[in-house]
């Protein structure tokens, strides 16, 4: 038999895995990000334990104004649409006991904002051939939504407005995703009294802080403040205040990405600029433009995709093991087979896998 645990003011249990806690038609196995307006728990299915997955609650706060449900609802049929291996794969959106929720494929690993602060952190710099895949996968998955149509074969007309290295998911597989649509950019139009206003300005384009009509080339000059902060380690546009910050982003004043990093080939230089250029009319005029010049330029340093899984892993071997240590369990072991030792080594006193201590925790109900 299930039970819902009582509840402390109104907050979520987040469980563990080894502690599922029920959720719907889901267990939560533990909380893996907490932003301004949401939080992220992985996750399984009560059907399928072995399938593990992100649900993403809106903050309770955000849910008592109707316009931020609505936002929200819409981020999830959106994501729905978009079936395509550079973006995060949405299962359903829906709403338990007054939360409002989206289910999602897990992506174990990182953000792309974490990456590059681990490099900081660490005095590392990412590989130029990394940058440069990371990038081709962002314009792969943004071309995919901008070209996106309806049944009746209608332009969708989408613009994602939020592309930051924050709503870039790599993983420990070496996977590249795009994550989160509709939700931030929307609260944008709206409040930036949670604190996500300023953050962004970083990324936006000079036509977006003018408040400008806006399409899928926004996108792309988003895209290349991410590959110049890739290839460079430092934000291309920063500013002591909001105004500031603002200002430099309207002059687009973009030094190549070689003047940081001598690795930076003339080629790639002119690839990263064209992104950036300021006026849309000069600027890459679709994703899938800049995606073709990327991997057109991977070809000459004979990348293998494999080399980022080697990159994230190395880059994150605690977060990694511990990932192992928390997965491995229900994704790879039968019922009534022990559990197979982390990488760190460590055994189990109690080998069990999840499906099991799910059904001995709850029973079959």
């Amino acid at each position: 038999m299930t039970s819902n645990r009582p509840s402390q003011e109104g907050k979520l249990y987040p469980g563990a895995p080894d502690d599922p806690v029920p959720f719907g038609k889901y267990f939560l196995l533990g909380l893996i990000a907490r932003g301004g307006m949401a939080e992220v728990y992985r996750a399984c299915c009560q059907a399928d334990p072995r399938r593990l997955l992100a649900i993403k609650v809106m903050r309770p706060q955000l849910a008592r104004e109707e316009r931020f449900v609505d936002m929200f609802h819409r981020e999830g049929k959106l994501a729905q649409l978009l079936r395509n291996s550079c973006i995060v794969e949405t299962d359903e959106f829906g709403q338990h006991e007054g939360r409002h929720y989206i289910a999602m494929e897990y992506i174990g690993g990182r953000d792309l904002k974490h990456v590059l602060q681990r490099c900081h952190d660490t005095q590392k710099r990412l590989p130029v051939p990394h940058a440069v895949y990371i990038a081709a996968r962002i314009a792969e998955g943004l071309h995919f939504m901008h070209t996106l149509v309806d049944p009746a074969g209608r332009s969708l007309n989408i613009v994602n407005r939020d592309v930051s290295p924050s709503n870039v998911r790599l993983s420990y597989d070496g996977d590249v995703k795009l994550l989160d649509f509709g939700i931030a950019q929307a609260l944008m139009k709206f409040t930036s009294e949670i604190g996500i206003l300023k953050g962004k300005f970083s990324y936006m384009s000079p036509e977006q802080i003018r408040g400008m009509p806006l399409d899928a080339r926004t996108d792309v000059f988003s895209a290349g403040i991410i590959l110049h902060e890739m290839l460079t380690t430092e934000k291309l546009f920063r500013g002591d205040t909001e105004f500031a910050l603002m200002e430099q982003v309207r002059k687009a004043e973009v030094p190549p990405p070689s003047k940081l990093n001598r690795r930076v080939t003339p080629e790639l230089d002119a690839i990263n600029l064209k992104a950036l250029a300021r006026d849309v009319g000069d600027r890459y005029q679709s994703a899938a433009h800049l995606a073709t010049d990327l991997d057109a330029l991977l070809v000459g340093y004979r990348f293998d995709p494999k080399e980022l899984q080697q990159l994230m892993r190395q880059l994150f071997k605690k977060e990694y093991a511990q990932e192992l240590e928390e997965t491995r369990p229900s994704l790879q072991v039968a019922p009534g087979e022990p559990l197979p030792p982390t990488s760190s080594g460590f055994q189990p006193a109690t080998p069990t896998d999840l499906p099991t201590l799910l059904k001995r925790r709850f029973g079959d109900d």
